[in-house]
C-alpha cells in the first residue's frame, strides 16, 4: 500500500459523497450539492465508521420524515444492482453503507418488514451484513423467516447476506443471539451455491463455529459430502477453508476429515534453524528432512513458541508445505523466516524460544533458539 494512503479518504470523499447525492438528485428526491456540502463540512476529522454514521445522519435531514416515504425514495435512487453473473469479489462500494445505517436508525423499531425489504435491495449494491445484525437482534424470528426465502434469491449478494449476516463472529460485526442450531439449516441450503462469494462466506461461518464447537462443523461437512449437492472440487475447497483454524491448531478430527493421518509415523532425519541465535529483525533458515513408510498426504507446519512480555511463551503456527509424500523417498523442506521487529500486530521479546515441527497436526520434534 502506498505511503500516506488513507482508506477512509479513499472510500469517503467529495467524489463518492457526490455520487451518492447524485443518485438522489437523479431520482428527484433532493438536490445533491447542499447535501454534499453538509457532509463534507463535518467529515474531515472523522474515522471510517464515524463517516458512515455522519452520512446516514445527514441523509435523515434530507429524506422525508416518514420512513415509508423515505424507503421508497432510497429504492428509487439506487443504482443498478451489481452484476449478478459474476462469481466473486464484486463487493460494490462503501458509499452505500450509510443507507443501511439509516434503515437501522429509522426503520428498526416500527418498520421491520419494510426495513428488511430495503436491505434486500441495498445489499445488491453493497453488503448489508452489518445492518442486518441489528434486525436479527430486534426481530430475530421475522428476520430468520425472511432469510429462509433469501437462500433461494436470484441475486447471490442476497444469498450471501444470509450466511454472512448470521456469522457468529464476523470482523467488526455486533454480537447477535443467533445460535448454530438456527443458522446451520440456512447453510444447508447455501453450501451448494454456484458462486464462490457465497461458499466462502459459508466456509467462514463454519470456521467461526469451529472455535467453540468443532465436532458440529466436522459432522456438517461430512453430511454435505454424503449429500453430493456441491461440486466435489468446490466442496473440497470449502472443507479446507472451514477447518483452517482447526488445522492450524492441529485438531486430529479435522485432520482425519481431510484425509491426513494424525498418527502417521514420520522419520525426521534432519531438523535445524540457522543461526541458532539471532537478533530481532534478522532472518533464519528452517530446514528439515523427513520420510514416511507409506504414501501419504502431509501438512507440514512449524510452530514458534514466542516469548511474551511477561516472560511466558505462546505458540504461533506457520505454514511450511502441503504435499503428497511417497514411501521411502526423503523430502527436504526449507523456509526463510523473518523475525520482523516493530510489527504493528506482533511484538518480539528477547529470550529463549522454541521451534517445533508439526506434521498432520502432531509435533514430532523441537529445537531451542535464542532471540536477542
Amino acid at each position: 500500500m502506498a505511503a500516506g494512503f488513507s482508506l477512509k479518504d479513499h472510500l469517503f470523499n467529495a467524489d463518492t459523497v457526490g455520487r451518492l447525492g447524485g443518485h438522489f438528485e437523479d431520482a428527484g428526491v433532493f438536490e445533491a450539492s447542499p447535501f454534499v456540502t453538509d457532509v463534507l463540512a463535518d467529515m474531515g476529522p472523522l474515522e471510517l465508521k464515524a463517516r458512515i454514521n455522519l452520512i446516514a445522519a445527514v441523509l435523515a435531514r434530507y429524506l422525508p420524515d416518514d420512513f415509508s416515504t423515505a424507503a421508497q425514495a432510497i429504492l428509487a435512487a439506487l443504482p443498478p444492482p451489481l452484476d449478478p453473473t459474476l462469481q466473486d469479489d464484486d463487493f460494490g462500494h462503501f458509499i452505500y453503507a450509510p443507507l443501511g445505517v439509516y434503515v437501522e436508525n429509522h426503520g428498526l423499531e416500527e418498520h421491520c418488514e419494510l426495513g428488511l425489504d430495503v436491505l434486500e435491495h441495498v445489499t445488491q449494491r453493497f453488503s448489508m451484513e452489518y445492518s442486518i445484525r441489528a434486525f436479527l437482534n430486534r426481530w430475530q424470528d421475522a428476520t430468520l423467516e425472511r432469510m429462509q426465502d433469501w437462500v433461494r434469491h436470484d441475486h447471490y449478494h442476497v444469498r450471501r447476506l444470509v450466511s454472512e449476516g448470521t456469522r457468529p463472529k464476523p470482523p467488526w460485526g455486533q454480537a447477535i443471539g443467533v445460535v448454530p442450531a438456527q443458522s446451520l439449516p440456512l447453510l444447508d441450503s447455501l453450501h451448494a451455491d454456484p458462486t464462490r462469494f457465497v461458499t466462502r462466506s459459508v466456509a467462514n461461518h463454519l470456521n467461526d463455529i469451529s472455535k467453540k464447537d468443532p465436532s458440529t462443523v466436522i459432522a456438517r461437512l461430512a453430511n454435505w459430502q454424503d449429500a453430493g449437492q456441491q461440486h466435489s472440487k468446490e466442496l473440497g475447497w470449502m472443507r479446507k477453508h472451514a477447518l483452517r483454524g482447526l488445522i492450524k491448531a492441529g485438531d486430529p478430527a479435522a485432520m482425519a476429515h481431510l484425509g491426513y493421518r494424525p498418527d502417521l509415523p514420520v522419520d525426521l532425519s534432519h531438523f535445524s534453524i540457522t543461526p541458532g541465535t539471532l537478533a530481532r529483525g534478522d532472518s533464519a533458515e528452517i530446514k528439515l528432512t523427513l520420510q514416511v513408510d507409506d504414501d501419504a498426504p502431509l501438512i507440514v507446519d512449524y510452530v514458534v513458541d514466542f516469548v511474551k512480555a511477561n516472560g511466558q511463551t505462546a505458540p504461533k503456527v506457520f505454514k511450511m508445505k502441503v504435499l503428497e509424500a511417497k514411501a521411502g523417498q526423503p523430502v527436504t523442506l526449507r523456509k526463510k523466516h523473518v523475525f520482523k521487529d516493530n510489527a504493528t500486530t506482533f511484538t518480539l521479546y528477547p529470550g529463549a524460544h522454541a521451534l517445533h515441527v508439526q506434521v498432520n497436526g502432531r509435533v514430532i520434534a523441537t529445537l531451542p533458539f535464542t532471540l536477542t
